[in-house]
């Protein structure tokens, strides 16, 4: 039974609410002594709605509506589901869990499901005695339910103004650790049961980062309590519910034994983002869907803001770049992208945005404008847009005009063109001229940069806050470019400096130089005294103008040269990130092998120098960089990387030595790549052995390195089996499609079986994950055709925006090959003969 108050505010004879997958049996409303029960419910499955008609009108004024109705716990990770767990002793257990975001409250109860029609919430549940029942707020009693001796009614407290997307239950056997922050709250991390130990990390985090957002924004955390909860079958990494925030069990629990670094940090970063929307999406909410950048940009760039002051050694700021900016750009840049604010109607659509461009384009404007008007003015924009809007709902201009109005800079005019235009501009340097007395005068233009090269036929015109650094100032100069072209005169440069547009990669843009000033950077790149993010920016602006066609690859990898004695761990991923583009396009080409062995000569001395084992007093980016070269060098086939990785790993199966966490991935693939059927079947073996999350995605994820076809072709099957869950199935058949020997089965293997993935994902960003990784890496014309009349003919809702951005990238792949893969085979060579 659902009872809603609710303000009619012109007599009507009909009510319409939102409502999906549910048998309402009987509706009835009550007003002034009244009481009136719908002759007629009509549902509308494509609008999601359930209509209740009346024979009378009910007047304006305040009236009570009651719906008796049944809904079916479903297995889709969407409303109400059910989530399937083991107990210590192994049996198969379910738990109930909601997941109400972005429109599916309405397959739990029927409701205004919109962002902005908030209400208040009392929730009860019927539950057995011996399992814990959580919601948004605490219990304010159980009593006998009245149903079966063994059940009890469990009455929780009335919930603030809120969405329904952020409405919560969760229904199982938990264990939990618990404390208080210092400002009072009461926070608890929820484990599986026998796993208590493993929450006790993101509770640290948790009960430091209350405080630090209630500082920050100068605003208390509204709610008495903060719980946080590991659920085994999660679509998404978290969601952020108001005071019952749940998680995959990956992105929550850390087991001091067998979690890695890189996941400890990711962990830090969703606890921070997720804490992050209490505040700034469930106190005050975006209107409506469109607006959803609003939640989620501003939430990724907080999460950063958050462990920066927690882990001050985790160099969080210069990760950004490599996670989230450089990620947004890559994406930006294609025709088939979409502007941060998007019109959003039908919820398949709304799933599709749920991107890189919400999330990442949104996190890197912030990051910008926090840049341009300083944090102490952020700060206060936050307080009084926090504090104006709390309890309601806005659009994009009210945050402007809180910056605004703190700041008195022109915040609104320089953000509108990066929120409501797609993509960004190129600053392009079109002369530098040496003048008397150090100086140097730069001509520049900005154009949109398009992913093929093309000239965009629009004339897009970004306000652009340009910054410049030279070896002798880190801000040697500070403007905004508003026209299509400016000169700008730099003071204390010699003849051979370097200039730097945008240090410290803030600008949302990228920078194209000519010859000569790329050629200055190099000496500072090879002795690192330029900065680490200079030298991230550069070498990623490179590969992008070479992949839109302005570059030619060989320049970009000679240039790739002057990083040898790189230390950088985020210089080393943005390097790596660009070079395994290349591998998987170079992969099934004569260049292979030789592209192979060039990236063992380059990554080989940084080995070395790191060596496999941690040394004292090593530094947190230390060990992330001895993961990521490792696992490069057994990419790229290094025969005594690979031959040490198989022998650490016999000693780890044999259990005579424990395996470091941060090496495991590495020493999984390096033993699978050429491995047969044996050491699939020993992988396998070790799967079933743990019960670690962490640990058996490690697994799974690797069995795609296998190079042979037969074999990746049971792993997909048991990707799809009953060992697997759901939420993980995916990525196993995506590490399958991105081994080049694997990536034609992969996408013959979804042709087939369309239908099963498509009912089993229906609508999720999971498909659209799915789709997006088996046909990017193709780089043939054949295959885009392929790709593109395969989804003319079925229909996947909700993945549209992504299928015609796979196409477009299928394309810029194959005239990439075309324009350079005989001059790449032509230097591999030279590099090989040297």
């Amino acid at each position: 039974m659902n009872e809603m108050k609710a303000k009619v505010l012109k007599a009507t004879d009909r009510v319409t609410l939102n409502a999906l997958d549910l048998k309402i049996t009987s509706a009835n409303v009550s007003f002034q002594e009244q009481k009136l029960t719908a002759k007629d419910i009509q549902f509308n499955a494509d609008q999601e709605t359930a209509c209740f008609v009346f024979d009378t009108e009910i007047p304006a004024g305040t009236a009570k509506l009651a719906v008796e109705f049944s809904g079916e716990l479903n297995d889709k990770m969407k409303g109400f589901y059910r989530s399937k767990y083991f107990s210590p002793t192994g049996e198969e257990r379910y738990a109930g869990v909601t997941q109400f975001e972005a429109t599916d409250a309405r397959r739990c109860f029927p409701c205004w499901d919109e962002p902005a029609i908030k209400a208040t919430f009392d929730i009860s549940l019927v539950v057995p005695k011996n399992l814990v029942a959580l919601s948004n707020m605490p219990v304010v009693r159980e009593q006998p339910s009245g149903e079966t001796d063994d059940s009890v009614l469990v009455i929780f407290d009335r919930t603030p103004i809120m969405s329904t997307y952020l409405v919560a239950v969760v229904v199982g056997e938990y264990d939990y650790v618990e404390d208080k922050s210092t400002d009072g709250v009461l926070v608890r991390v929820y484990t599986p049961v026998g796993k208590r130990e493993q929450g006790r990390f993101a509770l640290d985090v948790a009960t430091k980062v209350l405080p630090y957002y209630k500082d920050y924004f100068n605003i208390a955390y509204p709610l008495p309590k903060m719980d946080l909860i590991a659920i085994s079958d999660f679509s998404a990494g978290a969601m952020e519910n108001w005071g019952l925030i749940t998680y995959r069990e990956t992105f929550v629990l850390v087991d001091p034994e067998n979690t890695s670094l890189i996941r400890k940090q990711s962990i830090a970063l969703t606890v921070g983002h997720e804490i992050a929307h209490q505040w700034f999406g469930n106190l005050v909410t975006m209107e409506w869907w469109t607006h959803l950048w609003l939640n989620e940009g501003y939430a990724s760039f907080v999460e950063f803001l958050c462990v920066d002051h927690l882990f001050p050694d985790y160099d969080i700021w210069t990760q950004f770049v490599t996670d989230m900016y450089t990620r947004a750009l890559e994406h930006d840049c294609l025709r088939n992208s979409h502007p941060i604010e998007v019109p959003v109607g039908h919820p398949s659509e709304i799933d599709e945005i749920f991107d890189e461009i919400s999330y990442n384009k949104g996190a890197s404007v912030i990051r910008m404008l926090h840049h341009y008007i300083g944090d102490e003015d952020f700060k206060r924009g936050m307080n009084l847009y926090l504090t104006r809007h709390q309890y309601s709902n806005t659009k994009t201009e009210d945050l402007w005009n809180a910056l605004q109005e703190v700041s008195s800079k022109p915040v609104g005019a320089v953000m509108s063109t990066w929120i409501q235009r797609m993509g960004f501009p190129v600053v392009q340097v079109q002369s530098s001229k040496q003048l008397d007395g150090n100086r140097r005068l730069l001509q520049i233009a900005q154009s949109k940069f398009c992913a093929d090269g093309c000239e965009s036929p629009e004339q897009s015109l970004w306000l652009i806050p340009i910054n410049i650094s030279t070896p002798s100032s880190v801000n040697a100069v500070s403007t905004v470019l508003e026209s299509s072209k400016a000169e700008i005169t730099v003071e204390g440069v010699g003849e051979q400096d370097w200039v730097k547009i945008n240090p410290g990669t803030i600008g949302y843009y990228r920078t194209q130089y000519p010859a000569e000033m790329l050629e200055q950077f190099l000496p500072a790149i090879k002795n690192m005294t330029l900065p680490p993010l200079d030298r991230l920016g550069l070498i990623d602006d490179l590969f992008a103008l070479v992949q839109a066609g302005k570059s030619a690859t060989v320049d970009a990898l000679k240039v790739i040269d002057a990083y040898r004695n790189e230390s950088n761990y985020t210089v080393w991923s943005s390097i790596s990130n660009c070079l395994s583009k290349l591998q998987l396009l170079l992969a099934h080409t004569p260049a292979e092998k030789q592209f192979g062995q060039y990236g063992v000569r380059l990554y080989q001395p940084v080995a070395e120098k790191l060596g496999w084992d941690v040394k004292p007093g090593e530094s947190h980016l230390d060990t992330l960089l001895r993961s990521l070269v490792l696992g490069r060098l057994v990419s790229f086939g290094c025969t005594k990387t690979v031959a040490e990785a198989k022998k650490r790993f016999e000693e780890h199966a044999q259990n005579k030595r424990v395996l470091p966490a941060d090496l495991r991935s590495t020493c999984y693939r390096a033993v699978l790549q050429n491995g047969d059927l044996a050491t699939y079947d020993e992988m396998l073996r070790l799967y079933r052995a743990t019960d670690l999350h962490e640990e058996k995605d490690r697994i799974s994820r690797a069995l795609g390195s296998i190079g042979n076809v037969d074999i990746l072709r049971k792993v997909i099957d048991f990707a799809m089996s009953e060992e697997v869950r759901a939420q993980d199935a995916v990525f196993v058949i995506v590490s399958v499609a991105l081994n080049p020997k694997g990536r034609d089965m992969a996408w013959d293997y979804f042709c087939e079986h369309w239908q099963v993935l498509l009912n089993q994902y229906e609508g999720g960003f999971l498909l659209a994950r799915l789709i997006k990784y088996l046909t990017e890496n193709f780089s043939t014309e054949e295959r885009a055709l392929e790709v593109e009349k395969f989804f003319r003919e079925h229909e996947f809702p909700g993945t549209e925006r992504t299928v015609s951005q796979s196409i477009e990238t299928i394309r810029l792949n194959a005239d990439w090959m075309k324009r350079d893969l005989d001059a790449i085979s032509t230097y591999l060579k030279q590099q090989e003969q040297q």
